[in-house]
């Protein structure tokens, strides 16, 4: 007899209703992820303003409601004011957290408009790396106020009449690395964040602050980054970044899709900090995360690396341009599951990144075909069917060690209620590699649900791509699940993703 798991899903067992920004990603002037990215001049798959129609068609399908811009480590280095006026006027500039060559062709004017063309809205990042309060409160002055000011009058000058109303604002980014250019220590970024809060929040009260957190689990200062510096940014800012990305550098399968574990671990230790500073300043709110960069990240190491120190200032080099397997896609769609599972707390998250630099969307260099990597359909399946209330299905599943964990679940699964239109989808991955799973869930309080449809994502070889030639790992619509008398018995194959839809019939 196979393995088997048992479940128990319940309408009653909430988490949360989910942000919808949860859903978010992120464009970096990195790489190619902006110049033969999604934005393409004089190529016939390009709009009048040189936008690829393609990559925005894709962008559409994911319906990302909030893109991070413009860094991550560029931010650090970034004056704004070469970025807007004539694009003829504007300089070019060293970008020295890539070493590459900045142009200011596209910038937070036609990032702008793009958003709007794909539906949706600019989460910003300020420089707090190589300047500070004033260029900040001038930064939020030129996008927010509507006109009377030198800064809004220059907005409208440069041909944007309304404001562009940016809601959530990072008070810079990974502060605590000491890779990025003005690298503070706690005491001196929570102070830097904190004045700077205190003026962004007088120009404008009703945007959202994100106060930098720890880069990585792995970080030494973690996580008395966080403590520290919330002590000085609780009064004014909202939530607290969090960023990871994981790797197969030791090509163990069975221990890379154990790394969802650790990314819980991190939420958790986050979400215990920030409720320790909460009692320590006596507070009544919840800091609240952004988890603001999540992926998959390691293919293309020894290549960025390369181009970094011995092929410096390019324009839009060939880097991060990872190239996704099947079983990256899985880990994908356990940190989606993850998150989901912390949808009380994780409010915005931003799949890093979203075209070209390790994106789900690739476009060809030159002008070619746009293309979905493996990594594109969890978080697609995700962001369509994640959306409602978030339910902690109760999970019996086996466990199993691997090389680095331990008492791994063999199944990870998480739902989500649709009450109006009163559908259910379980999201499941069985993160075995040699065995399929019968999963029995009991759907109490859910009478009447009959499945709709079951989706998977699943190739025999775990390292296998697409390419814009050839598109071979895509998902399929599969009979592995029935409801009879309330019960949904459902195949879980070895190393798949999984999407079951139910609805009342």
């Amino acid at each position: 007899m196979g393995k088997t798991a048992k479940m128990i899903i319940d309408k009653d067992f909430r988490i949360s209703q989910i942000d919808d920004r949860i859903y978010g990603s992120f464009v970096e002037h990195l790489g190619r992820a902006v110049y033969d990215g999604l934005y393409q001049p004089g190529n016939p798959l390009s709009d009048e303003e040189g936008f690829r129609k393609d990559v925005m068609d894709m962008v559409r399908e994911l319906n990302v409601p909030l893109i991070r811009y413009p860094g991550g480590n560029f931010v650090s280095n970034f004056f704004w004011e070469d970025s807007v006026g004539p694009a003829a006027k504007r300089p070019k500039r060293l970008e020295l957290a890539w070493r590459s060559l900045e142009t200011n062709e596209v910038g937070l004017n036609e990032f702008s408009k793009w958003t709007k063309k794909v539906d949706s809205q600019v989460m910003m990042a300020v420089n707090l790396g190589t300047r500070g309060i004033a260029d900040a409160c001038n930064l939020l002055e030129y996008c927010n106020h509507p006109g009377g000011t030198k800064y809004s009058d220059m907005r409208i000058a440069h041909g944007v009449k309304e404001p562009h109303q940016v809601k959530v604002w990072c008070l810079g980014n990974e502060m605590d690395g000491p890779w990025q250019l003005g690298h503070k220590t706690m005491e001196e970024y929570g102070r830097l964040a904190e004045e700077t809060a205190k003026a962004m929040k007088l120009i404008d009260p009703a945007i959202e602050l994100v106060s930098c957190g720890s880069s990585a689990l792995d970080m030494p200062t973690f996580p008395r980054w966080e403590s520290k510096t919330l002590e000085c940014t609780y009064d004014y800012v909202d939530y607290v970044s969090m960023h990871q990305y994981y790797g197969n550098r030791d090509n163990d399968s069975l221990d890379f899709l154990a790394q969802s574990d650790d990314m819980d671990e991190f939420i958790r230790t986050v979400i215990a900090t920030c409720d320790y500073v909460k009692a320590k300043k006596r507070g009544r709110k919840n800091i609240n995360i952004s988890f603001d960069e999540w992926n998959v990240w390691y293919h293309s190491n020894a290549a960025d690396d390369d181009i970094t120190k011995n092929h410096p200032w390019q324009t839009a080099p060939p880097m991060l341009e990872d190239i996704y397997t099947m079983e990256d896609a899985l880990l994908v769609g356990l940190m989606l599951i993850t998150l989901l599972k912390h949808a009380d707390r994780v409010k915005i998250a931003c799949l890093a990144q979203l075209v070209n630099v390790i994106a789900p969307i690739m476009t060809e260099a030159g002008g070619g075909a746009a293309w979905k990597q493996t990594i594109f359909y969890p978080f697609m399946h995700a962001s369509r069917f994640g959306r409602g209330v978030a339910l902690k299905p109760l999970v019996a599943a086996p466990k199993h060690d691997t090389a680095k964990h331990e008492d791994v679940t063999d199944v990870e699964s998480v739902a989500v209620y649709r009450e109006e239109e009163e559908e259910l989808t379980v999201f499941a991955v069985n993160r075995t590699l040699d065995e399929d799973i019968l999963l029995t869930t009991d759907l109490r309080g859910m009478e009447g649900y009959q499945v709709i449809e079951h989706i998977v994502l699943e190739d025999s070889d775990l390292k296998m791509v697409n390419s814009a030639g050839e598109q071979r790992v895509i998902p399929k619509a599969v009979n592995r699940s029935s409801v009879d008398g309330g019960v949904m018995t459902s195949m879980l194959n070895r190393a798949s993703w999984n999407v079951i839809r139910l609805g009342r019939r």
